[in-house]
């Protein structure tokens, strides 16, 4: 009897059980196993009793457990096939195709490939990454090269006799470093505040919030290196959010060791509404100087659409007041827009609080968009010139006289 309880086992284990779970057999199966059992007890012990009888309650058991094992296995193999897999197949096959498809894709970045609504969006978000991959491995291989001709043009010195460079050279770097970090800290206490607004970023995408995180990092390196640096503020900044994943990128262990303040609060609840002014290209009103008691506030936005009035809009709801930089007054105009990034900005403002040339702060501005600049704005120019035509004109003063009488009635002739 015992031979035969595992002779069956044996036979269901390797035949029947996989056999039932390929096929989704689930009834009419523990029939079956009822009389294999009885005939296999038939035919090795013939001499077996009728009132013997078998525990079939115990073999339904096992048999159902030994069964949900093979289906679940069988099942859970195509679930193993995460979103993440097939997202990151789907990239080999673009690959395979032809398209512009980066060669390296983060988790984050293949998450937000997968977040894109359209297969338009897709294409173009993938373009994005491989342009820049490629812009990486170009900057690599220049970084490369230089330090190769760096390290040739040293060995050739030392050959020649000439010194080598010193670590006076590399003492006075690292007293510099000190130095703006000192003059960064003297900032936070005694410096005049500048605010970024951080409320920006459901207005923007992926790639214009990256852009905008470039160009204040550069922004910061640029105000800490002055001699009079701004205290620096974010407002209305998120944890875990786009824009502090960003920084963690680029500044990565120094991001917690930044003289500068971050929080959560806006700018309203920090400083008086009266000390406030929001800098923004769409202000009807012209910043004639640059104020050394007031709080300038820039909006932390770059969008290649150019959204007008977003800024303005957001100051008028909170009250505030707002100006322009005096681009049209002091610049000939030629084409592009007028708005400017973030670090030409600061760029700006340091210029102007150190030495209150309208001048030497605009030579910031991208020469692409304007042809030339005059010491005198720009309409009293134009009333320079419409007087100048007037005296023109007098010479001839009849016979234009004479030609408007012509080609208009009495009642509106000159007299």
């Amino acid at each position: 009897m015992q031979c035969a309880n595992m002779l069956l086992r044996k036979i269901v284990r390797s035949s029947v059980l996989p056999f039932a779970a390929q096929h989704g057999m689930k009834k009419d199966f523990f029939p079956l196993s009822r009389t294999l059992s009885l005939s296999l007890c038939l035919k090795q012990d013939k001499s077996c009793e009728p009132s013997e009888k078998l525990d079939l309650d115990e073999w339904k058991k096992v048999m159902k457990s030994g069964l949900q094992e093979d289906v679940s296995e069988t099942v859970s193999e195509p679930k193993e096939l995460s979103s993440l897999a097939a997202a990151r197949e789907t990239l080999e096959m673009w690959r395979l195709a032809g398209r512009a498809v980066p060669e390296n894709v983060s988790e984050e970045e293949l998450k937000t490939f997968m977040e894109c609504p359209s297969k338009s969006a897709k294409k173009k978000y993938l373009k994005y990454l491989h342009l820049r991959e490629l812009h990486k491995q170009s900057h690599k291989r220049k970084m490369d090269e230089k330090r190769e001709r760096r390290l040739k043009a040293q060995d050739e010195a030392s050959n020649a006799g000439e010194t080598k460079k010193s670590s006076f050279v590399y003492l006075s770097s690292k007293i510099m470093d000190q130095t703006y970090h000192w003059r960064a800290a003297q900032s936070m206490i005694f410096g005049q505040p500048l605010v970024f607004d951080m409320s920006y970023e459901k207005e923007m995408s992926v790639r214009e919030v990256t852009n905008t995180v470039k160009q204040i990092v550069l922004g910061e390196s640029c105000n800490r290196r002055t001699v009079d640096p701004f205290h620096i503020h974010f407002c209305n900044f998120q944890e875990d959010s786009l824009f502090h994943r960003e920084f963690v990128k680029h500044y990565r262990e120094a991001w917690g060791k930044l003289l500068i303040t971050v929080t959560d609060k806006c700018y309203t609840e920090i400083f008086p509404k009266d000390k406030l002014i929001y800098l923004t290209a769409d202000s009807p009103k012209v910043m004639k100087k640059f104020d050394h008691d007031k709080i300038y506030i820039i909006g932390s936005m770059v969008d290649k659409s150019i959204k007008t009035g977003v800024s303005l809009a957001r100051a008028k709801r909170l009250g505030l007041e707002t100006a322009a930089l005096p681009l049209e007054k002091y610049l000939l105009w030629n084409t592009g827009g007028k708005n400017l990034t973030l670090d030409q900005m600061m760029h700006i403002l340091l210029t102007l609080k150190d030495t209150a040339d309208w001048k030497k702060a605009l030579e910031f501005v991208p020469k692409r968009k304007y042809c030339g600049f005059v010491s005198t704005p720009v309409q009293e120019l134009k009333k320079t010139l419409d007087l100048i035509n007037t005296l023109k004109l007098g010479k001839r003063r009849g016979e234009v006289e004479k030609q408007f009488a012509k080609n208009h009635p009495k009642r509106y002739t000159l007299k």
